[in-house]
């Protein structure tokens, strides 16, 4: 009983089997029937399907050992050129590594090596027969450590399908079952083209299922047979189906997907909304697919994009919000079925909503924000610096304060202050000013009145620091009699002379600076006949 099991089942993965037997007779028929029931222009429609389909990497295990005549080797290059024929090429497309089998493995060349299919035919036409023993399970070592890990010079990409096609003779390929295994752990899909008699039992279970699209035994002058089988199965693993999300925000995401339509044959309906509540994602944040189109049950927006779009930025979402986008691409010549992700907004990340500054001075400002957000805020840091472009100053405030002191600052400055949210998340949000601090006003040092005789004085004072714009001269009678009169003099000016000064005039000296005075010196003359005596005392004025 067991037996006769093994024999059907052996008999199902030998449904792509052809002997030499007959074959002639059946090929023209085949090839009768087809050109009669093959409509018009479906040849150019199938390749650019293909051209369009696929996204992934797809590896070669060639035997190339002593046991496979220079006849037979022909004969596997010839059928890895019709198989791969079709497929485009490129870094955001198929790419195409080669590893033959010998007593020494030798990776004819990797993936990333072709981008065209003029370098990849010509590469395969090059390639010549390694011959010695059939060292599959070295191959295999090899293929896994180096060529499908990613990373590696001639490595596979990340996050992309994985495809291993093993021709062989089926003439003792040794103990690949572990190996094989082992690629199927990691994500590999293996399939296997045998013609010769191999051992049934082994290829079926190195196989990844179903047996009966991935597995074929066939006589190496009948493989043209398998060619088209054979492409669809690896069609089936690569084809970029995915619908992708990227730069997720808390309000906006984009879609990415690869082009079906062109800008004549159609366009891309998008709906998206919120997944109702008690749904599964049914994805992750970043990616799935699927086949529903609709959104049921929960409010939905929609977007039309042309035929020729790659991507549509979803705006308008909501915060920490798990979202179903779906695409489907309108067209009246072909169906193709919709995609569909999910995703999650990520969390709104909070700031100040205000800056306040005050108590600002010639070295310092105090600066102030709001509201407090202890629950979702880690710290705040305000960094600041002045306009002009010297360094960058930063200051760390425990969330529990929203206020700090800014200190050692250029006066008479401009500074851009920067307060930043830091979330626990490591995202941030920050608000920025643009403060001032003030003019640095000195005092006058001195000032000195010497008699000149009569009613005349000369005024002499020594010069302040600072931006200085000049100084500003005052003189009155004793207690305000009689009207005041003024001088403005400029910076470079230390020392004037005062005629016709009514008795006991009071004379002031105040420096003048960019935006205000500082604080100044007053003396009051008392002229008399014999003697002058003059009382000195300060005044600040400002």
């Amino acid at each position: 009983m067991k037996k006769k099991e093994e024999e059907n089942e052996r008999a199902g993965g030998q449904r792509a089997t052809l002997g030499r037997r007959g074959v002639a007779t059946f090929l023209l028929t085949w090839i009768v029937a087809g050109v009669f029931l093959q409509a018009p222009g479906r040849r150019g429609s199938e390749v650019d399907t293909v051209l369009n389909c696929c996204e992934g990497d797809v590896l070669v295990l060639l035997d190339s050992s002593g046991s496979v005549s220079s006849y037979e080797f022909s004969r596997m290059l010839t059928f890895l050129s019709e198989l791969l024929r079709p497929f485009s090429l490129g870094p955001e497309e198929v790419q195409v590594g080669l590893l033959q089998v010998g007593t020494v493995p030798h990776l004819q060349f990797g993936f990333g090596s072709h981008s065209t299919q003029q370098g990849l035919q010509e590469a395969l036409m090059d390639t010549r027969q390694l011959r010695g023993d059939t060292n599959t399970e070295g191959a295999l070592k090899l293929a896994r450590e180096e060529v499908l890990r990613p990373g590696g010079v001639s490595g596979t990409r990340e996050g992309l399908p994985k495809v291993l096609v093993w021709l062989t003779d089926g003439v003792q390929p040794g103990p690949v079952e572990g190996p094989m295994a082992a690629l199927r752990e990691d994500g590999v899909a293996v399939l296997v083209v045998s013609t010769g008699h191999g051992n049934y039992q082994v290829l079926r279970k190195v196989v990844t299922p179903p047996i009966d699209s991935h597995l074929y035994f066939v006589d190496i002058d009948d493989m043209s047979i398998i060619t088209e089988q054979l492409r669809d199965a690896i069609i089936e693993i690569i084809r970029a189906e995915r619908l992708q999300v990227r730069d997720v925000t808390a309000s906006t995401a984009v879609l990415h997907w690869r082009p079906v339509l062109s800008a004549n044959t159609g366009f891309y309906n998008i709906r998206f909304g919120p997944v109702p509540s008690g749904v599964g994602e049914g994805g992750t944040t970043g990616g799935g697919s699927g086949t529903s189109p609709s959104i049921s049950g929960a409010e939905y927006l929609q977007l039309k994009r042309p035929g020729d779009a790659k991507h549509a930025e979803l705006s308008g979402l909501r915060p920490a919000t798990t979202y179903r986008a779906t695409l489907i691409p309108e067209s009246n010549a072909v169906f193709i079925k919709p995609l569909t992700v999910t995703f999650t907004t990520q969390p709104e990340v909070l700031g100040p909503l205000f800056i306040r500054v005050s108590d600002a001075n010639s070295s310092s400002i105090r600066v102030s924000w709001g509201p407090l957000q202890m629950d979702s805020v880690q710290s705040y840091r305000v960094e600041y610096s002045p306009l002009s472009g010297s360094p960058v100053h930063m200051a760390t405030v425990d969330r529990g304060h929203s206020t700090t002191l800014l200190t050692q600052l250029q006066p008479n400055t401009q500074y851009l202050v920067t307060v930043s949210a830091v979330h626990s998340s490591g995202q941030e949000k920050a608000m920025s000013v643009k403060v001032c601090t003030q003019e640095e006003l000195f005092p006058l040092a001195d000032l000195q009145l010497t008699p000149m005789g009569g009613d005349s004085v000369q005024v002499k004072w020594r010069a302040s620091a600072g931006t200085l714009q000049g100084y500003w001269l005052t003189w009155q009678g004793a207690n305000g009699s009689g009207p005041p009169s003024s001088r403005y003099l400029p910076p470079s000016t230390l020392s004037t002379v005062l005629t016709q000064l009514p008795p006991r005039a009071r004379v002031c000296v105040s420096p003048v600076y960019q935006t205000a005075r500082g604080d100044g010196l007053c003396c009051t003359a008392q002229i008399l006949s014999d003697t002058s005596l003059w009382d000195y005392n300060s005044y600040g004025h400002s």
